[in-house]
C-alpha cells in the first residue's frame, strides 16, 4: 500500500534532504544535491526503483516518531510483542561527502531487526555493480558510488539486486549503519563516527533553533517550520528550494505534476521576511546574496527560477520508468516554466532588497543599481500581458497580480529614494509610474458589479493573490474593495474553509485537464486578510485550521485534499512553511519577539 504524502518526515545536511516514511522506509533522497538524480525513488514508482527499509521484522508501521527536540534528528519507535527498539534518522552536516547515518537502539526486550536496501542511481532506472571492500558493501555505477557499512558489523548478503541485513538488538544494544555518496573516480571516503555524528548534529540544530526570536504562543508550529526552510536551504549558496521533491501531484491521478527542487524569486519576499522578523539575518543575508547573484545580467533575461547556484538551464523531461506517486505520471525533471514571463517577479525582487536594507543588512555596492536597472526594464513593459505567478501553461494575459506587484515595484522605489536622498535615482518618474500603474488596475481588473478584484482583466474568473493587494499596501485593509475582494475569493474559491489558487473548474485558463486541491499558502494569506481586514477572530480560527492539517511532525505540502483528507503535491513545501511563520508573527504581534529581532 502506497504511503501518503503525510506519512514521509524530512532529514537533510543542508545540501540535499531524504523522505523517510512511517514504514521505517527512506523512499526519496537525491544525492550529492537537491537536483541530482535520486538513489532512492521508490517515491514514485516502486521499490525495485530505489528504497531503503529498516524495522523489526513482520512490522508494518512505527509505534510513533517524532523530531528529538528542536532538531531535524527523527526518532522512530516500534513496540512489538517481544520489546521495543528506536531508529534514528539523520544527515550531519557534511564536511566532505554527504552521508545518511541510522542507528538502530534497543529499548526494552530483544527485537529481531532487518534492514533492506535497494540503491538505484539516476531516479530508480540504474542498477550499480556490488561488490565487498574493506568491511563495506560498496555500490558503483558510471559517475556515482555509495558506500555501505554498520557497527558493528551485521550478517549482510545480497538478494535480488538488494543489500538485506538480519541482526537483533536488546535494551541497551546500538546498531549504525552508514551509507556514504562520493564520486566513483575518487578514493574511499573518509570514515565518520556515527555516533559523534549524532552528537555534533544535535547539537548544530539545538544551537540554531534557540536562536530564534519569536516566543508566541505558536513557537513549536514556527520553529518547526523554520527548522524546515534551514533544511530547504543549499548551504554552499544560501539559495532556498521549493521543495525537495520532484513529481508529487496536485490531483491524485492527474499530470500536475511539477519538479520543485529550485528557488522561485516569487517566495524572495516573504522568505525574507519571515527569517529576518524570526532573527535569522545570517541566513536572510545568504537568501539575499544568492537573489543577487542570481538576477544580475540583463533585466530582460529575468527568470522566475534558477538552480541552486543561480543556474539558468532548467531543462524539462519526463521519465517514463517512473510510473509517479499512486500512478500520477508524467514524472517531471527540470521545469519549463523557467522560460515564462512572469512581471510580478520585479516587484518581488525590488521589494525584497528594499526589506533587506531596512532590516539593516549590510548593503551592497551594486543592489540599487541593479534594482533601478530591473525598475528600468518593467517600466516598459508592465502594460505587456504574461503568464502570472501561478505559471500558467495558457495563453498569457494581464494578470492582476502582475500589475499589483509592478506597482510595489515603484512603489518601494520611491520609498527607498525617499529614505535614502543621496541615492542616485527620479522619484518622480517612478511616482509617475506608481500612478499609472494604480490607476489601470482600479479601472480595468476591478469588478464594480460584484466588488472584487478579479484574475486578469476582462475576466470573471477570481485569483487567491488578489488577498494580497492589502498586504503590499497597494490599498488600506479598510477599503471597500480590499473586503470585497477577501470575501469574494472566500466564497467563490473556498473549498471546506481552505482556499483554492484559481477555479479549475469547466474550461481551464491554465491550458492542463483535471484539478488540484486546495492552496495552503493562499489559506495563509486568507487568514492575514481577514486580520487586517479587523476579523481577528476568524483569522485565528483559520490559522488553528491550517495548523491541524500538518503531520504528526509538523510537515506541510504545497496543497490539501479537502474531500480525501490528505496532502497533495511536493513535500515539504517552503511557500507553505512560510506562509505559517508569518500568519503566526502577525497574529501574535511584536510583542512576541525579542526586543533586538522587532526592529
Amino acid at each position: 500500500m502506497t504511503p501518503r504524502i503525510e506519512d514521509y518526515a524530512l532529514i537533510g545536511d543542508l545540501q540535499t534532504a531524504a523522505l523517510v516514511g512511517r514504514n521505517g522506509s527512506v523512499d526519496w533522497l537525491c544525492l550529492p544535491r537537491f537536483d541530482s538524480g535520486a538513489c532512492f525513488a521508490a517515491l514514485l514508482g516502486d521499490e525495485d526503483n530505489g528504497h531503503w527499509r529498516i524495522a523489526p521484522k513482520g512490522a508494518e508501521t512505527c509505534t510513533r516518531r517524532g523530531y528529538a527536540g528542536e532538531s531535524l534528528i527523527l526518532e522512530t519507535f516500534w513496540e512489538t510483542r517481544t520489546g521495543t527498539v528506536k531508529v534514528i534518522d539523520f544527515m550531519p552536516q557534511r564536511d566532505q561527502e554527504p552521508d545518511v547515518m541510522r542507528i538502530v537502539e534497543g529499548v526494552s526486550g530483544t527485537v529481531e531487526m532487518s534492514s533492506v536496501i535497494r540503491l538505484r542511481f539516476d531516479f530508480g532506472s540504474v542498477v550499480p555493480w556490488m561488490r565487498r571492500s574493506q568491511g563495506h558493501r560498496v555500490a558503483v555505477a558510471g559517475p556515482d558510488s555509495a558506500w555501505l557499512r554498520s557497527e558493528p558489523p551485521v550478517k549482510t548478503w545480497g538478494q535480488q539486486f538488494s543489500t538485506c541485513s538480519s541482526f537483533t538488538v536488546s535494551a541497551g544494544e546500538k546498531v549504525a549503519f552508514v551509507l556514504t555518496w562520493h564520486p566513483s573516480h575518487s578514493p574511499r571516503p573518509e570514515l565518520v563516527d556515527p555516533y559523534q555524528a549524532l552528537e555534533n548534529t544535535l547539537s548544530d540544530w539545538t544551537e540554531w533553533s534557540a536562536r530564534c526570536k519569536y516566543r508566541g504562543p505558536y513557537r513549536e508550529a514556527v520553529i518547526r517550520s523554520l527548522i524546515t526552510l534551514k533544511a530547504l536551504t543549499f548551504g554552499p549558496t544560501g539559495g532556498i528550494v521549493a521543495a525537495p521533491t520532484t513529481s508529487l501531484p496536485e490531483e491524485i491521478g492527474g499530470v500536475r505534476n511539477w519538479d520543485y527542487r529550485f528557488c522561485w524569486l516569487r517566495d524572495s519576499t516573504l522568505t525574507l521576511g519571515a527569517l529576518i522578523s524570526a532573527g535569522y539575518l545570517e541566513e536572510a543575508g545568504a537568501w539575499r546574496d544568492w537573489l543577487l547573484r542570481a538576477v544580475a545580467g540583463d533585466p530582460a533575461d529575468l527568470q522566475i527560477m534558477y538552480g541552486l547556484a543561480g543556474e539558468r538551464r532548467l531543462p524539462e523531461a519526463e521519465l517514463p520508468w517512473l510510473r509517479g506517486y499512486e500512478n500520477s505520471s508524467p514524472v517531471r525533471i527540470g521545469n519549463a516554466a523557467v522560460r515564462q514571463r512572469q512581471l510580478d517577479v520585479y516587484g518581488e525582487v525590488i521589494d525584497s532588497l528594499r526589506l533587506a536594507r531596512e532590516a539593516g543588512l549590510d548593503d551592497k555596492p551594486h543592489a540599487w543599481s541593479l534594482q533601478l536597472s530591473l525598475l528600468g526594464f518593467l517600466e516598459s513593459t508592465w502594460r505587456e500581458p504574461d503568464e502570472g505567478l501561478w505559471e500558467i501553461r495558457g495563453q498569457r494575459r494581464h494578470f492582476v497580480h502582475s500589475k499589483v506587484m509592478a506597482w510595489v515595484a515603484a512603489d518601494r522605489a520611491v520609498r527607498t529614494l525617499e529614505n535614502n536622498p543621496l541615492l542616485a535615482g527620479d522619484a518622480d518618474r517612478w511616482r509617475a509610474m506608481r500612478d499609472a500603474v494604480h490607476r489601470e488596475v482600479c479601472e480595468k481588473g476591478y469588478d464594480p458589479e460584484r466588488n472584487t478584484f478579479t484574475q486578469s482583466y476582462g475576466s470573471r474568473n477570481l485569483d487567491a493573490a488578489t488577498l494580497l493587494i492589502a498586504r503590499t499596501g497597494f490599498l488600506p485593509p479598510d477599503d471597500p474593495r480590499v473586503i470585497g475582494t477577501v470575501d469574494a475569493v472566500r466564497a467563490e474559491l473556498g473549498r471546506d474553509c481552505l482556499v483554492r489558487r484559481y477555479s479549475t473548474d469547466g474550461a481551464s485558463i491554465d491550458g492542463l485537464p483535471g484539478s488540484e486541491g486546495a492552496f495552503l499558502a493562499c489559506s495563509f494569506w486568507l487568514a492575514d486578510a481577514l486580520r487586517l481586514t479587523g476579523r481577528c477572530e476568524e483569522a485565528r480560527d483559520l490559522f488553528e485550521r491550517l495548523l491541524a492539517l500538518r503531520n504528526d511532525v509538523g510537515l506541510l505540502a504545497e496543497e490539501y485534499d479537502t474531500v480525501g483528507r490528505r496532502q497533495l503535491g511536493n513535500f515539504p513545501q517552503a511557500f507553505s512553511h512560510i506562509g505559517l511563520v508569518g500568519t503566526a508573527m502577525a497574529l501574535a504581534g511584536e510583542d512576541t519577539l525579542e526586543p533586538d529581532a522587532a526592529g
